[in-house]
């Protein structure tokens, strides 16, 4: 650099069980712009970072399915907000990331924290639409209503890798 500082690169680390471990093989793959530019160091997991995730993540399970309908939408919701507060650096990044202009870039941050907002007023509204009563065949009564069975995985696609994730990680 010509004003004689180091550059300081950004190593991002896992994430899980509310901390930021490195993987376990200390291995790091670089995440490149479209054009092959060095963006960071992401971490490059190993089975056992897998199976470090999953039991977490069954650790949290209890709490996390337990909380109200409500106090979920307050999760998820405040997510957006956090996204909005930052809406200048996820474009920048995004635009970075994927090559767009900074015009197409601040319309997928956009739709990531619009995502965040529908699925934050969908947590109080689902049980309502695919719970219910279900005729049968007898003088019974049937009812149904949706509640969390486990853990899941997702996978995020990768062309567009930031709303991609959003629009996985949020419904679930």
């Amino acid at each position: 650099m010509s004003d004689g500082r180091l550059s300081v690169f950004k190593t991002y680390k896992l994430y899980v069980g509310g901390k930021f471990p490195r993987s376990e093989s200390g291995r790091v793959y670089e995440v490149t712009d479209s054009k092959g530019k060095w963006l960071a160091n992401a971490p490059q997991s190993s089975r056992k970072d897998a199976r470090d995730a999953v039991v977490a993540a069954r650790k949290a399970f209890g709490g996390w399915s337990g909380a109200t309908a409500y106090n979920r939408g307050q999760v998820l919701y405040r997510v957006a907000e956090m996204l909005e507060g930052r809406r200048e650096q996820f474009t920048r990044e995004v635009a970075d990331a994927e090559g767009l202009s900074k015009s197409k870039a601040a319309a997928v941050v956009d739709a990531a924290v619009d995502r965040w907002v529908w699925y934050a007023g969908w947590t109080d509204k689902i049980g309502q639409i695919v719970g219910g009563a279900n005729p049968v065949a007898g003088p019974f009564l049937n009812l149904s209503t949706p509640e969390p069975t486990g853990v899941v995985a997702v996978l995020a696609p990768q062309e567009s890798s930031f709303l991609g994730l959003v629009s996985v990680v949020a419904p679930v």
